[in-house]
């Protein structure tokens, strides 16, 4: 069963068990999911769909930073639940350090010496993180590395 059958499945089943939450999280994602599809003019595949919930994600975090200023904490709770929901769909995450050494090792493999070969690093890096990091993250690492090499 692929990531899109799991997910919806998942929302039948909050629907009739009448969890709010999770009902409104995945009809969300399913909907970020359709449109894609829509746009692509086809089904997409599962690498596309953990980048489309790793989005997800990424967009709960910067709700709860907003919110933090603004000393909301009800916005935050609910983006926190949220949250939890989706990363039950992702693959467990990278440790930094497995990151790190993964793009150490796709540096090492294309020979980039600075900052203008990022481009190139993470266009073979992103493919092989299979979901299990987020951009920003494989960004922060490859330029790391970059910038001290």
């Amino acid at each position: 069963m692929n990531k899109k059958q799991e997910i919806q499945q998942a929302l039948t089943a909050a629907m009739k068990a009448r969890d709010e939450d999770t009902k409104r999280t995945l009809r969300l994602v399913m909907s970020a999911i359709k449109m894609a599809e829509v746009e692509a003019g086809g089904e997409l595949d599962e690498i596309r769909i953990l980048g489309i919930l790793q989005k997800e994600v990424k967009t709960r975090e910067d709700i709860i930073a907003e919110s933090k200023q603004a000393n909301r904490d009800d916005l935050i709770q609910a983006a926190e639940k949220e949250m939890a929901i989706l990363n039950s769909y992702l693959p467990q995450q990278m440790d930094p350090k497995e990151l790190k050494a993964l793009a150490q090792a796709v540096i090492t493999e294309l020979g980039a010496s600075g900052m203008r070969d990022i481009g190139e690093v993470m266009k073979h890096l992103m493919p092989k993180l299979e979901g299990r990091a987020s951009g920003s993250d494989a960004s922060k690492a490859v330029r790391e590395i970059l910038q001290n090499s």
